[in-house]
């Protein structure tokens, strides 16, 4: 998953990206309002960790004005405990919000949380033909056989099982998969595509090559 997280606050903010990328999310972090909108212009993202307080102005205003054609979820971070001030980022479009100090375990829960109801999901457990794949665990199981997967592998299973039978190019994968300053090639995404395949070998769920286009994952019931 690619997240965005707009925070000023420098050691937070490192901390916060260090936690996320070793959870396997490629992390862009953008230290003002006015970075953020120049993120957003060229990247797509899955969850955006937004300050209230920045140093070019307030984060809710700057997620009234964009909601109406921002579909991303989004997390407002914030040091105001008043519940008036979780209502108002709620009413505003925040999809959840967490208070200023937080344990990261609690705001990696959060984005798991925002994330499922995104997709429509009330558990962890995606079923895949005759396999499950338990992003939180980071596992895939097939009868009594539970393969345990690394990140990097857990987070592209996670962008095929949102977009199921849909043409994914390496290019949008490795935007799903990698941030800006990541030095990586396309070379990247088929071997993490080799790997899962080896994975899911005889587990009735499969990834297509589509020749000059991408790939595509498919099960045996689709």
């Amino acid at each position: 998953m690619r997240y965005l997280l707009v925070e000023d606050n420098r050691e937070l903010a490192e901390a916060v990206v260090n936690r996320l990328e070793l959870d396997g999310h490629a992390v862009d972090h953008a230290a003002s309002l006015a970075e953020a909108e120049d993120c957003l212009a060229v990247a797509s993202y899955d969850l955006i960790l937004l300050d209230v307080m920045l140093p070019d102005g307030d984060g809710r205003t700057f997620l009234t004005q964009n909601r109406a054609h921002l579909e991303t979820p989004v997390i407002v971070l914030t040091a105001r405990s008043q519940v008036s001030d979780r209502v108002g980022a709620l009413d505003q479009g925040a999809d959840d919000y967490i208070t200023k100090p937080f344990d990261f375990s609690e705001l990696e829960a959060r984005c798991r949380a925002v994330l499922r109801r995104r997709g429509g999901a009330a558990r962890n457990e995606i079923a895949l033909g005759q396999a499950v794949f338990d992003p939180l665990a980071g596992t895939l199981s097939h009868r009594s056989e539970t393969i345990t997967l690394r990140n990097r592998e857990i987070r592209l299973m996670e962008v095929f099982t949102r977009h199921p039978g849909q043409i994914l190019s390496k290019s949008q994968l490795m935007d799903r998969l990698f941030s800006y300053d990541a030095e990586v090639t396309e070379n990247a995404i088929e071997v993490y595509v080799g790997r899962l395949r080896r994975h899911i070998d005889g587990k009735g769920v499969r990834i297509e090559t589509v020749r000059g286009l991408g790939y595509r994952m498919e099960t045996d019931d689709a």
